[in-house]
């Protein structure tokens, strides 16, 4: 009777075992997914920052392509050759390569656009090239600036205020119409939408020229002012 009980005892504690092993497989089975790699938009945001969405950007800085690495970065997570030569694919698998060795710590826009590291930041996991397929819209490369002169501003009056006050980082379609209507300033603006550096000194560029607090905004008096006030100097 007493061995009965104690075979027993032992049968129940090797099924107790076997499910904590199969519990454990399952947790390091589905521990290898990508759970929390940043969004698309997230992606678009820094590179639109970083370069103005162009994978072949090369303005001799030392920095190259869309997410703008520098050699040693580039070759830190296997690129090869310089960045801005890469296809747009290749510059999209080191970009989360990157982010899964560090987070948004190497990319100054990161910062200045307020994105924060999730749970894949530096989680040390190489990902795959299907991983990163969606950073870039299927490896297609972003929009780029065609070739030739910028575009003309739109014709016609003044567009209605649109009522929001825009600042760095914001992407909209009134800040198209904006940054065309400055080309006749000699601006050369490609109607991106998004208000990045070189938007925000046309917008500074604007207020001074008209005697409206160089705030860097974009509100209503810069808005009228970029149609009916003085021409930036």
């Amino acid at each position: 009777m007493q061995n009965h009980r104690v075979g027993g005892v032992t049968r129940a504690l090797g099924r107790l075992v076997l499910i904590a092993v199969v519990a454990m497989g399952f947790q390091l089975g589905t521990s290898t997914t990508a759970s929390a790699d940043p969004s698309f938009g997230a992606w678009a945001k820094l590179r639109m920052c970083e370069s103005s969405g162009r994978y072949n950007a090369n303005t001799g800085n030392g920095y190259y392509g869309a997410y703008q690495f520098n050699l040693p970065t580039w070759q830190s997570v296997g690129g090869q050759g310089r960045p801005d030569q890469a296809s747009p694919h290749e510059q999209d698998y080191r970009a989360l390569y990157l982010y899964r060795m560090r987070g948004w710590q190497p990319w100054e826009c990161a910062g200045m656009l307020g994105l924060r590291d999730d749970g894949d930041a530096r989680s040390k996991r190489k990902p795959t090239y299907q991983d990163a397929k969606y950073i870039g819209g299927g490896g297609s490369p972003a929009p780029t600036p065609a070739p030739g002169p910028a575009p003309a501003p739109p014709p016609g009056p003044m567009p209605d205020w649109p009522g929001v006050v825009y600042a760095y980082g914001d992407c909209a379609p009134p800040l198209k119409a904006f940054q065309l209507r400055m080309n006749a300033f000699g601006y050369g603006f490609t109607g991106t939408g998004c208000y990045y550096d070189k938007t925000r000194q046309a917008v500074l560029d604007l207020q001074r020229a008209n005697g409206i607090n160089d705030s860097g905004r974009l509100g209503p008096k810069t808005w009228k002012a970029a149609w009916e006030g003085k021409p930036p100097r």
